[in-house]
C-alpha cells in the first residue's frame, strides 16, 4: 500500500491576504527581487515584502512604470523606497544587463513577471515567445543571479526562489520535440500551460542543484486573479476561463488574496529549508496524474509539473539554448 502524501500546510486559506502572511514578520535586511513589479501580483508583492521591511527591487520592462510604483510604495509607508530597474526578459540582452548591475547579496528572487500572447510571436532568436518570456528569461535570471542567492544564503541562513506558476499548467506539459511550435499548430493556451509547467520544472531542478547552498525554490498557483495578464486573451481563451468560472473550478480573488500564496513561499518557515514544492491557496498542493482531469482537481498539481527527470532535462535544454 502507497503511503499517503505528506504535504506541507500553514495556517493561511484562500481568503487570506498578504498582509495576513506579514503581519508580525520583519524583513528588514532581506534584498529582494520581484519580476513584473510594475502592475498586478508583482506589485502588490513588492509592496507588501517592502512594508514588512524589505529593500526591493522592481525588475521592470517599463521603466517610467517602475518609478512610479516604487513612488506609490514610497508613500504606503515602506521603512524604504524600492529601487526599480529595466528588465525585459523576452531579450536576453536585458536580462544579462541585470545580472551585470546587480551588486551584492539575494535574499529572496520572485519570478512573478508573465505574459499571455493571442497568436504566435518569436523573439529574436525564433523561440516562441510565452516560453521564452515566462521560462527562458526566468531561467536566465535565476541562474544568473544564484552566486548572489548563495551569498545570500550564507549571510540569513537560506535564501528563497518563488515562481509562478497557474492551473493551466494541467493543460500540457514540455513537448520536448517541439519547444517553439515548429512543426505542430501553434494553440497560445497549450503554449503558456508548457511555459506554465516549466516555471514548476525550474523549482525542482534548482532545489536539487543548490539546496546545498542554501537555496530553496518553491513554486505557487496564485489563482483566479484579474490582472493585466489577461488583456492578450483571444475570444477562445476568454471563453474558456469564463467556462471555468462558471464550472466552480476558481473563484476570482482580490489582488491581496492572489499574491499571499507568493508570500507564504517567500517568508513561512514551513517552506525556508524545503524546495521543490507546488503551492495552491497558501499549501501545499495535492499531486495528481497527468490525465487527470482539471475540473475534478482545480487545487492539485499534475505530475509532471514535478517530475525531477523532465526538471533536470529542461534545465540542461535550456542552459543549450541560452549557450547558442
Amino acid at each position: 500500500m502507497t503511503a499517503p502524501e505528506r504535504l506541507i500546510t500553514t495556517p493561511f486559506t484562500a481568503d487570506s491576504t498578504t498582509d495576513d502572511v506579514l503581519r508580525d514578520v520583519d524583513l528588514d535586511g532581506v534584498r529582494a527581487v520581484v519580476t513584473g513589479a510594475s502592475s498586478g501580483l508583482g506589485r502588490e508583492t513588492a509592496r507588501a515584502l517592502a512594508a514588512a521591511g524589505a529593500a526591493v527591487t522592481l525588475a521592470v520592462r517599463n521603466l517610467e512604470a517602475g518609478e512610479r510604483v516604487a513612488d506609490e510604495i514610497a508613500e504606503l509607508g515602506a521603512s524604504q523606497r524600492p529601487r526599480a530597474v529595466e528588465l525585459d526578459l523576452a531579450d536576453q540582452a536585458s536580462v544579462c544587463r541585470f545580472v551585470e548591475t546587480w551588486d551584492g547579496p539575494l535574499h529572496l528572487l520572485v519570478n512573478n513577471a508573465g505574459l499571455v500572447t493571442g497568436g504566435l510571436e518569436r523573439t529574436r532568436e525564433g523561440w516562441e515567445l510565452q516560453f521564452a518570456t515566462n521560462h527562458l528569461g526566468h531561467f536566465a535570471l535565476t541562474t544568473g543571479l544564484h552566486r548572489a542567492l548563495a551569498a545570500g544564503a550564507a549571510e540569513r541562513d537560506g535564501a528563497r526562489i518563488v515562481a509562478l506558476s497557474s492551473t493551466a499548467h494541467m493543460r500540457a506539459g514540455i513537448d520536448f520535440d517541439d519547444l517553439h511550435f515548429e512543426h505542430r499548430p501553434y494553440d497560445p493556451q497549450i503554449a503558456y500551460a508548457q511555459a506554465k509547467t516549466a516555471n514548476s520544472l525550474l523549482s525542482v531542478e534548482a532545489t536539487r542543484r543548490w539546496a546545498s547552498d542554501g537555496i530553496v525554490a518553491n513554486t505557487v498557483n496564485p489563482g483566479g486573479v484579474a490582472t493585466g495578464l489577461q488583456r492578450n486573451f483571444t475570444p477562445g481563451q476568454k471563453a474558456s476561463l469564463d467556462a471555468a468560472e462558471a464550472a466552480g473550478l476558481f473563484a476570482y480573488k482580490t489582488v491581496q488574496q492572489g499574491a499571499a500564496t507568493t508570500v507564504v513561499a517567500a517568508v513561512r518557515p514551513e517552506l525556508a529549508h524545503s524546495g521543490g514544492h507546488y503551492l495552491d491557496d497558501a499549501q501545499e498542493a495535492y499531486t495528481v496524474t497527468d490525465d487527470a482531469d482539471l475540473a475534478d482537481h482545480p487545487h492539485g498539481v499534475k505530475a509532471w509539473a514535478l517530475d525531477p527527470t523532465a526538471a533536470e532535462r529542461l534545465w540542461t535544454v535550456s542552459s543549450a539554448l541560452l549557450a547558442r
